[in-house]
């Protein structure tokens, strides 16, 4: 990789720590300007790229959602990382590997849930590849955006505020209870089944200048921070009383579980970013009334190192690990 390749660095974790093996000594280009490690690499022009799986019985189960929310699912999660970086999306290509019991009708509707998603934000479909699977459905979109300017992980500053868009937990409240045999409620259903990519909201932030650092909640308000702590060289102190809980988080019953839901349970899409102090009041309520969505000030930026969370109580915890991760339960 070139020197003026940027790479940023990765929270702790087994997933990470995958990540970063397979990233040792690896070939670069003098065509990348960000490279792994952060939602999009982007490339010369300020094309921004990013590759996203969903795995049947992994990201979803087909008696939790019908084959159209399993292909809207996968591109809007997709598209997420585009608003990650604050980037315009130009289209994605799909790789589908089905069954033979998929075929034609399952895979058709598959992809009409994916082009309702491009729909939405104006994304073209560029192609992709097909191939039968023999036992389980696996969808790969890759995306493509235009980013000039970039937002990284990698900008928060010591005295940034941290903020989050929306409200959490939502979506982890419907897969907590999905898993237990439940019927989740129709908003957290929707949250999981039918997530928006914040692509609009990024741009319009960063079109304002009071981004310094951004990434989407995919795997917990927790995990997703600790990226911004690592690749930043920072600590990030979450506010536990201000972190907004979706009402659908409020009717699990416990405290504690609904917090964790908010700040765990991930595939919330909402942003997570950060921004010098003062900057996002100024422009609060312009925001929230063009785009409907709430802005929340969850914490702070310190020196230091990772995500630390002050309880109501006033006591300050240390965090590690607190969002999903993929093979962390064969970690050695």
């Amino acid at each position: 990789m070139s020197d003026s390749t940027l790479r940023s660095a990765l929270a702790a974790g087994a997933e990470f720590d995958m990540i970063r093996r397979f990233l040792a000594g690896a070939p670069g280009g003098d065509g990348v300007r960000v490279g792994p490690g952060d939602d999009c690499a982007i490339i010369e022009g300020g094309i921004a790229l990013s590759s996203d799986l969903s795995v049947e019985g992994v990201h979803f189960r087909r008696d939790w959602l019908s084959a159209k929310e399993i292909g809207y699912r996968a591109a809007a999660v997709a598209l997420s990382d585009l608003a990650a970086v604050a980037a315009r999306p130009i289209g994605v290509l799909v790789s589908l590997g089905c069954t033979d019991a998929d075929v034609p009708e399952a895979a058709d509707l598959i992809m009409e849930g994916v082009t309702e998603a491009l729909r939405a934000c104006g994304a073209a479909l560029l192609g992709g590849d097909v191939t039968r699977s023999p036992a389980s459905l696996v969808i790969d979109v890759t995306v493509v955006g235009h980013a000039a300017t970039p937002v990284l992980r990698s900008g928060a500053r010591v005295g940034d505020s941290l903020w989050v868009t929306g409200r959490l937990g939502a979506a982890g409240a419907a897969v907590r209870m999905l898993q237990r045999g439940r019927v989740p409620g129709d908003d957290a259903r929707h949250a999981y089944a039918h997530p928006v990519p914040r692509i609009a909201e990024a741009r319009w932030l960063a079109g304002h200048g009071v981004l310094s650092s951004l990434i989407d909640v995919s795997d917990g308000l927790l995990g997703d921070a600790a990226h911004i702590a690592a690749a930043s060289g920072v600590a990030v102190l979450i506010e536990q009383g201000a972190v907004p809980l979706h009402p659908a988080a409020r009717r699990v019953r416990g405290s504690s579980v609904q917090l964790d839901l908010a700040l765990s349970g991930g595939d919330d899409y909402e942003l997570c970013f950060t921004s010098p102090a003062g900057a996002i009041e100024k422009i609060q309520e312009q925001f929230e009334a063009m785009f409907a969505v709430p802005l929340s000030r969850v914490g702070q930026v310190f020196e230091g190192n990772g995500v630390k969370l002050r309880r109501e109580t006033g006591v300050v915890d240390d965090v590690a690990g607190g969002g999903y991760q993929h093979f962390e339960e064969n970690r050695g």
